[in-house]
């Protein structure tokens, strides 16, 4: 395993609505108590108030919705192969948004291998009340009208069966990226038409797992050459989409130096190019077993991503600053 990886017990199985901040929820339920315990007291028993009777004091809320990303997905020791933890960019943004919105409070709707099919129509690997992930996120949003950020991450999942057994599969390719146009736009108009006034909608863009397969060599660096092409119009996808929704996106890319072939040291790696160094640095594709070839990023990568979402935040047009222990240096 590469220095600086400790995998940790995560968080097993999906947890719709789940909440970081567990102090501030146990204060709700006890404020919800106390106006229960009052209402029997004054005039029988009676049902509990409804949700709207505490709004005036919860937090502000960032609904986290996607895919595995969204949800913290790591390798941990008791899943080698990845699970949801607390170790998420959702978390790492609500440390850094504190300053702006004091106690915010973070909603996790997403759901690994969430594509915007599954989204839109529900399926795959978790079950919503509501009907569809964008269901229970539209519910969520008129229910809790101190929501102040949505972020949306989606598109990587609806191109993973293109990019099999190190092939890119261009008629798959060309087909997922119509299929993510044209259902981005309507999940973006859903949650615009559901969201509080006031609140935020960040997008999300995304990096491209599979430059780790160059330190493979021969078929596995000419797919990750293949593969960045692929990513590149991912995001091309994605920041059209967002910007004809009026809302701002991540620069992911950015900040894993996306399309940077400079040739660079890491350590523990030959000279490579910056962006493959970064794959490595920021996931845990260039892990050892049993915890390594895995697409999802590690604290560092959350923590990469948490700023890059910040930026767009912020309105920030300069690059987001990603700190990470074994940054690429420049080579000689």
């Amino acid at each position: 395993m590469l220095a600086g990886r400790h995998p940790r017990d995560g968080v097993a199985g999906p947890r719709p609505w789940r909440r970081v901040r567990a102090g501030k929820r146990i204060t709700v339920l006890a404020a919800i108590a106390a106006v229960v315990a009052s209402a029997a007291l004054v005039g029988g028993a009676r049902s509990a108030p409804p949700a709207a009777a505490v709004t005036a004091t919860a937090s502000p809320y960032l609904l986290a919705l996607g895919g595995s990303a969204s949800v913290g997905f790591q390798p941990t020791l008791s899943h080698p192969r990845g699970q949801r933890t607390r170790d998420g960019y959702a978390e790492d943004l609500v440390r850094l948004e504190q300053h702006r919105w004091p106690g915010l409070t973070v909603v996790h709707l997403g759901c690994p291998g969430a594509t915007t099919v599954t989204v839109l129509e529900g399926g795959g690997k978790c079950a919503y009340a509501d009907g569809s992930q964008l269901q229970a996120a539209e519910a969520f949003l008129r229910t809790h009208h101190t929501t102040v950020l949505v972020t949306v991450d989606l598109g990587f999942n609806d191109l993973l069966s293109c990019l099999r057994h190190e092939v890119v599969n261009a008629p798959c390719v060309e087909t997922s990226l119509a299929t993510v146009h044209r259902q981005l736009t309507q999940i973006l108009a859903a949650i615009k038409a559901a969201v509080p006034s006031g609140a935020r909608i960040v997008g999300v863009g995304h990096y491209d797992p599979y430059l780790g397969d160059y330190l493979r060599g021969g078929g596995g660096e000419a797919f990750a050459v293949a593969s960045l092409n692929v990513m590149e119009r991912l995001d091309a996808t994605l920041r059209g989409d967002y910007a004809a929704a009026g809302v701002p996106i991540a620069d992911v890319s950015s900040a894993f130096d996306l399309g940077d072939r400079r040739d660079v040291r890491w350590s523990g790696l030959p000279t490579v190019p910056t962006d493959v160094a970064r794959t490595c640095a920021l996931t845990w594709m260039c892990s050892h077993a049993p915890f390594g070839h895995n697409v999802h990023p590690d604290d560092a990568g959350y923590r990469a991503i948490a700023s890059a979402i910040a930026a767009a935040v912020a309105g920030s047009s300069g690059k987001p600053v990603a700190v990470a222990s074994g940054k690429p240096v420049a080579s000689a």
